[in-house]
């Protein structure tokens, strides 16, 4: 044999062992198109990204493969490198990509059932429906090409989702949800990813319990309300309750915040002065469960409170 044959030869099964060593890379359907299948994670496999939201500043959070080895082996749990940013994706509720995730079609969990957010193997011109944030979408591929996937879904009023699927990486480049005005409700980011991260990750199932916007409420008024904290529905009690405050007052305005349990105890309390601001504060308050009375006082005009308060239950893994 040559030795020009013999490096053809060695080319060729060199080719053929490369193209089964990665589970989630783009190839060539039976009808000769591209399409894309679906990744198998990894334990401590982690995605970098930006969240950014119209009401919140952004915040950037690692979603860690903490298990793969939930729903009776058949799907994986995403948790966070941060139980800070744990708990403000728990209270803010604006990440579903969070929780369980199905091995079969990385489909993400709403209301206790699997969303088919994707649907693998993806081709371009592939077409499906699904829930996400609580609306009906259909969904189709637009492009495939390489190892990435354009995904575009739309709702009956108006209302879309873009969203980018990367083989390689194993998960999305990026995922934007806009209203039917264009205003972009939620936009992920990718900034980088990787494998083998080691630590503690954390993942807090949050269920909202009270949430209320004061945008310039007039001089010299008090808002009282009261809602009740009850068990979570299928988990039982929950370990804490998680609070979140924004918080601005003009140069001639105040505002006083106070949250008194069924004794009447003030579990907590906030006071701001002319020209004061707190912005994205979150914080915790032990729970015991039962009626709450909330209490917000404004003085002056151009005063601003932001107030969301969720219970959670975490659940935290060392890797």
């Amino acid at each position: 044999m040559g030795p020009y044959r013999a490096l053809a030869m060695t080319v060729v099964i060199l080719s053929f062992s490369l193209a089964g060593c990665t589970g989630g890379s783009s190839g060539v359907g039976s009808n000769g198109s591209n399409e894309i299948e679906v990744p198998t994670w990894e334990t401590g496999d982690w995605w970098l990204y930006t969240f950014s939201t119209p009401d919140y500043s952004d915040d950037t959070a690692r979603l860690v493969v903490a298990s793969t080895s939930e729903e009776d082996g058949t799907a994986y749990m995403l948790a966070i490198s941060s139980l800070t940013e744990a708990r403000r994706h728990a209270v803010l509720n604006h990440n579903p990509f969070l929780g369980r995730i199905t091995h079969s079609d990385l489909g993400a969990f709403e209301n206790g059932a699997p969303q088919q957010v994707l649907s693998f193997p993806m081709e371009q011109g592939d077409s499906w429906s699904f829930t996400l944030f609580s609306m009906e979408w259909s969904a189709f591929v637009s492009d495939v090409a390489g190892s990435t996937a354009v995904v575009i879904a739309n709702s009956d009023d108006g209302s879309r989702l873009d969203y980018v699927f990367d083989s390689e990486i194993g998960f999305f480049q990026s995922f934007t949800w806009k209203d039917a005005s264009g205003t972009s409700n939620l936009r992920m980011m990718l900034s980088d990813s990787g494998s083998g991260h080691t630590g503690d990750v954390y993942f807090v199932r949050g269920g909202d319990l009270f949430s209320e916007t004061w945008e310039d409420p007039g001089n010299d008024i008090e808002f009282r309300d009261t809602f009740l904290v009850s068990d979570h529905p299928s988990d039982g009690e929950w370990d804490e309750m998680i609070y979140f405050m924004d918080a601005e007052c003009g140069s001639g305005s105040s505002i006083s915040f106070t949250l008194r349990d069924h004794m009447s105890i003030s579990v907590l309390e906030r006071i701001w002065g002319p020209g004061a601001s707190e912005m994205g504060t979150l914080g915790t308050i032990p729970y015991p469960s039962g009626e709450y009375t909330l209490t917000a006082t404004f003085t002056g005009g151009s005063t601003f409170l932001r107030v969301r308060i969720a219970g959670g239950i975490t659940q935290s893994w060392t890797l």
